[in-house]
């Protein structure tokens, strides 16, 4: 078994791809926040294409590690020299192996916050990029108003501060590009949120405005924030999948990143010191991304809740086992057709049809083994952001509703802590307490009548009606028969 890094790449095996270009050419051009799974298996996968077809060499990757638990990722790209393995597996059982050379450096805030400023500030630096998750930009998911109570934020407001969150790295960034006279860098979103470059700007302008009030409307005004819509399923990296690695290409590999074939990202073409070629390999560069965004937040990202929320009560552990099985097959293929897509505009370029067949084709792959524990994990974050939008525009049109409020009322019934067999459920939420307590009150409508999360859903006699039914059938005869009866 070879261990993976640059002096051992030309020892690997005939089946593994691997970087031709010379990485001691590439440069730095985009600072990356936020370095996980999807990071590695999207963005930079985009990036590597670029670079191996020659191109974009000074558009290298340096990861940024914003929170102490990313030292983990540290010791592996460091042991690695920033390089991993991408694994796509096929619905065949088959899979590919390239190892990705575009993330150049990586970079720990918590050991060095000045290091990372002085990296964004850098001129050549001209693209920051994110992936710090739904719950990241420290707003309300129901007004979306930043958080101004937030410690981290508050302590990152002090004069000297060694900085800790995103807001604080990025605004000290632009302020001493600004006073060097430097042009700011575009910041690139690629988090699954509803105008998530709108709120981007939102969020890091709000910070800035705390700062100085005359900095706060020069953020907003003059650095761009480009939305965007990213797809890949990438699931958290296994022990297992790092024996697989081992066993079939003969890699030692401390950290790679497993994917399904699917990948797609739209981007807004608003960038203020130019940017990588990114259509030639598969880009979509839009004037507006958000029918994309839509398309993809309200059919995959809450088609996943739908499969999730009811499947886990039913005793599933993968996406795949609940949407091989007829009765939630059918119930995900109803919530597509009949909830969410009549809350949708026109896509350009896109066959919502063939899109939907596509979408329950990659939940039911078997090939990626994806867990419904990860997809129910922050669902405080997802929910309101992928599936609420669903539910209140039907209940403003007169439309279908009943999928949607079955999977609040099968989150509600998971956070009291067990699925319809007795078996454990673990509510992995950064709202766990709240939540937990709310599900277990005995009072059917607490768990929806917190309005920082669900706003004035409960005041609707519709939706209440329905979700104490769906909500009765839960308890009284499970998830399985709940559905049966909704179908």
């Amino acid at each position: 078994m070879i261990p993976l890094g640059t002096r051992t790449l030309s020892s690997l095996s005939a089946s593994v791809s691997r970087p031709s270009y010379d990485r001691g050419l590439a440069r730095t051009g985009i600072v990356h926040l936020g370095v996980g799974g999807f990071h590695r298996s999207h963005q930079a996968m985009y990036l590597d294409r670029l670079m191996e077809a020659g191109q974009a060499l000074d558009w290298g990757i340096c990861g940024v590690g914003v929170l102490p638990a990313d030292r983990a990722m540290l010791e592996a790209m460091t042991a690695q020299d920033c390089l991993y393995t991408l694994v796509v597996r096929h619905p065949d059982g088959s899979s590919d192996a390239r190892v990705i050379g575009s993330m150049v450096e990586y970079l720990l805030a918590p050991d060095d916050p000045d290091a990372v400023v002085e990296k964004m500030a850098h001129p050549e630096t001209r693209i920051v990029s994110l992936t710090v998750t739904e719950g990241g930009y420290n707003a309300s998911a129901v007004t979306g108003e930043f958080d101004v109570t937030n410690p981290a934020v508050l302590s990152d407001l002090e004069p000297g501060a060694a900085l800790r969150t995103s807001f604080g790295l990025v605004t000290e960034a632009l302020v001493r590009r600004r006073a060097r006279g430097v042009p700011p860098f575009t910041v690139v979103s690629c988090d699954n949120i509803p105008g998530n470059g709108h709120l981007a700007r939102s969020s890091f302008a709000a910070f800035a405005g705390l700062r100085n009030a005359e900095l706060g409307e020069w953020v907003r005004a003059e650095v761009p924030f480009p939305n965007s819509m990213v797809d890949r399923i990438t699931p958290m990296t296994t022990d297992a999948d790092r024996a697989d690695v081992a066993d079939r290409f003969g890699i030692e590999d401390r950290w790679p990143v497993v994917c399904e074939p699917w990948t797609q990202w739209v981007l807004e073409d608003s960038f203020a010191s130019g940017r990588p070629p990114l259509e030639e390999v598969g880009v979509q560069l839009v004037d507006d991304v958000a029918p994309y965004e839509l398309m993809k937040l309200r059919l995959l990202n809450a088609g996943h809740q739908v499969l999730a929320q009811l499947g886990r009560l039913a005793g599933y552990r993968y996406v795949h086992e609940a949407c091989q099985d007829p009765l939630f097959r059918r119930l995900l293929a109803g919530y597509l057709d009949e909830e969410a897509t009549p809350t949708l505009a026109p896509v350009p370029g896109i066959d919502l049809a063939a899109y939907k067949a596509d979408v329950v084709d990659r939940f039911a792959s078997p090939a990626i083994a994806d867990t419904l524990a990860r997809i129910c994990a922050e669902a405080s974050d997802r929910i309101p952001q992928f599936l609420l939008p669903v539910l209140r525009a039907n209940l403003a049109s007169g439309g279908e509703i009943r999928r949607s409020v079955a999977v609040l009322a099968a989150w509600a019934r998971s956070a009291e802590g067990t699925d319809d067999d007795g078996r454990p459920i673990e509510l992995v939420d950064a709202r766990a307490g709240a939540l937990v307590s709310r599900a277990r009150s005995g009072e059917p409508l607490a768990f929806v009548s917190d309005r920082e999360l669900f706003g004035d859903l409960a005041d609707d006699p519709r939706f209440v009606e329905c979700f104490r039914d769906v909500s009765a059938s839960l308890r009284a005869h499970g998830a399985r028969a709940t559905v049966e009866e909704l179908l």
